[in-house]
Order: C-alpha cells, then sequence, then structure tokens
C-alpha cells in the first residue's frame, strides 16, 4: 500500500528499542532549543492513550468490513471505492504505534490487494478480449466454408463442421502461417541420398573339394580300425583279468560277500581307481558279474556262475551310474580302512 509522506517525524510509526529513544531523546532537545511547547511528553500521551487506540482499531475494522462487504461493487470499473479505502488506511496509519493497528493494517493491505488483482483480471487488453467462438467462425470462413452446401457427407465421414469445407483448406492455413514461422532451408546432397539401396549380395561360389587319393582311401580306414582293434583288445584283456581277479577272492571265501568299493579302490592311485570302475562295469553289463546289497545295506560283488548267465537274461540286468571324485574317493579309503588294492595294476601283475 502506498502511503503519504509527512513533512515531520510525528507523520511516521513508532520506532522501538535504542533507535526509538535515540529519536525521543533528539525530539526533546529539539524542543529545548527552539522553545517549543510540544515535547516528548506529549507523544507518550497519545501512545498510552487507550481510547485512541481502540477508535483506530475500529475504523481498521469498519475498513476491512466496507472492503468486505462492497467487493461486487468495487469490482466495476467505473467504482473507485478502492481507491477511497487506500487513502483513508495511509491517514489511520500515521497513527498506528502498537503492534494490534500494524496487523489490522496488514491484514486491510492484503484484502485490498486481492481485490485489485482481481480486478485488473477483468479489465481488457487494449479494449478487446480473445474470444475462442469468433477466431473458429473466421478461421473456418478463411479456409473457405461453405455453408449453404450440404454437409450429411462430414457428418458421416465423423466431421463436426454443418457445412463443406474445400480439399485445400488445411492447405490455405499452412500457406498462410508459412510468413509466421520460419523454416529450415531445404539443401540437395551433392553424393545423392543417404538411403541408398543396400548392394545385391554375391554369390558364393562353392569351392570343389580335391578327391582323395587311392592311398588315402586306402591307409586312413586301416589305421583307424588297427587303433580301434588294439584299443578294443586292450579292454577286453583288462576285463578278462579282473573277472579272475573277482573269481579268485569269491572261490577262496565263497560265504563272504565281496565289498564292491574294497574290490575296485585303489588307495594310491585315483585314476586307477576310476579305470578299474570302467571295466568293472563290462562284467555287470555282460552278465558276468552281479551287485547285491549285504545286510548293512553296501554294494556287494559276486561272478555269475555260466548256467546262471543264460538263465538270468538281459531283461532282469539293471544299469546306473556311478560317479566319484577325489574327495569321495579319500572318504571312502577311510571309512573302509582300505590299506592296499585288490586289483593289483597290470606292470605289477606282470612282473
Amino acid at each position: 500500500m502506498k502511503r503519504a509522506k509527512g513533512g515531520g517525524d510525528e507523520d511516521g510509526p513508532r520506532q522501538n528499542g535504542a533507535a526509538g529513544r535515540r529519536k525521543g531523546e533528539q525530539q526533546k532537545s529539539d524542543a529545548d532549543d527552539g522553545d517549543c511547547d510540544f515535547g516528548a511528553g506529549d507523544l507518550q500521551e497519545d501512545d498510552n492513550d487507550p481510547g485512541l487506540r481502540r477508535e483506530i482499531r475500529s475504523k481498521y475494522r469498519d475498513l476491512i468490513n466496507s472492503v468486505q462487504q462492497n467487493r461486487e461493487d468495487m469490482l466495476r470499473p467505473s467504482n473507485n471505492k478502492l481507491t477511497e479505502v487506500l487513502e483513508e488506511a495511509n491517514k489511520l496509519f500515521k497513527d498506528v504505534r502498537q503492534a494490534r493497528e500494524a496487523a489490522l493494517d496488514a491484514q486491510l493491505l492484503v484484502v485490498a490487494t486481492d481485490l485489485g488483482k482481481e480486478k485488473a483480471s477483468q479489465l481488457f487488453a487494449e479494449g478487446t478480449a480473445f474470444d475462442p467462438t469468433a477466431f473458429a467462425e473466421h478461421l473456418l470462413s478463411f479456409m473457405g466454408l461453405n455453408r449453404l452446401e450440404d454437409g450429411e457427407d462430414e457428418q458421416q465421414n465423423g466431421g463436426a463442421v454443418d457445412g463443406y469445407l474445400p480439399q485445400d483448406a488445411w492447405h490455405r492455413v499452412a500457406r498462410r502461417a508459412q510468413c509466421c514461422v520460419r523454416a529450415a532451408p531445404s539443401f540437395h546432397y551433392m553424393m545423392g541420398s543417404f538411403h541408398a539401396e543396400p548392394p545385391p549380395p554375391k554369390q558364393r561360389t562353392e569351392r570343389q573339394r580335391k578327391a582323395p587319393g587311392k592311398e588315402a582311401k586306402r591307409i586312413m580306414p586301416t589305421q583307424l580300425k588297427r587303433m580301434e582293434g588294439s584299443h578294443q583288445e586292450a579292454t577286453e584283456k583288462e576285463v578278462e583279468r579282473i573277472l579272475g581277479y573277482l573269481k579268485s577272492y569269491y572261490q577262496d571265501d565263497p560265504t563272504s560277500p565281496i565289498s564292491y568299493y574294497e574290490f575296485v579302490i585303489d588307495p594310491n592311485s585315483f585314476s586307477r581307481t576310476v579305470e578299474n570302475i570302467f571295466h568293472t562295469s563290462f562284467l555287470i553289463r555282460d552278465g558276468l558279474a552281479r551287485m547285491h546289497m549285504d545286510n548293512a545295506k553296501l554294494p556287494c560283488i559276486a561272478p555269475v556262475e555260466e548256467g546262471e548267465v543264460e538263465a538270468g537274461g538281459s531283461l532282469s540286468r539293471k544299469q546306473c551310474i556311478v560317479s566319484i571324485s577325489p574327495k569321495i574317493w579319500k572318504e571312502l579309503i577311510e571309512a573302509f580302512d582300505i590299506k592296499d588294492t585288490m586289483i593289483q595294476p597290470l606292470n605289477t601283475h606282470n612282473e
């Protein structure tokens, strides 16, 4: 709120603290020097006058109520009531000395500010206001709307315009809007467009493989057969050798079962243990040995008699995969307390 400027210090609000005391002392000294009858005592009496304080507060409340009650009238452009209220508040502000009076003055300022903002929003810019309906009518006229034509086709096609719009209606608007929008200048590629078609795939020519000679045909299969035959013969010999160990241990004491783990595990070599398990599996597959569980539910192995091989048949045999690791191999050695292998290595046996 704009305050009226007074000629003397008595027009401004009272200052508290050291500044107020210094100002009062200065006024007192000026009064003493100028032999003036008005002093600081008169100001103190006005500040402490309860009747004057109540009157000022009452006038502020009357101004606030008048603004709130006459709000609709003050919003009219021809009404200057808001200006009169602000001038009256400036006069009252000269006598404000206490916090309650300053709070009422601030409340009146807030109410008057809101009213002035609302009143300013109702004013027209340069005497005219934007009308969306009128703008739409002018736009349709510029696009060439013909209201004399039947608009049934437009309604059937989903249009909401009662009339006929030519096909180049939006093109007219685009041409008119070009002068208001800066468009980037068009340019052409010196080496043609980047969107070139991919080159056709090249036909792949297959190389003719050279036919192996007659000597190679003869040598390679013969070598493979020899290697396969030698490996098969070695496996068969090892399986027969392990079967001989199994029969000899079984004939020594037919009543006591032979533990499978004690039979195949070599405590001195993990690799030979794996080989023993591998070769023993052929005995089970071919029906030359059988496995069963003893009273402690531990696997046992025993040779099969010649008459039992044909009687048992292949339907009663079952296969399983035995997995072993170095950790399990050591645990089995400790669990069964295996000190020596039952299947001697091939080099020791030959010796």
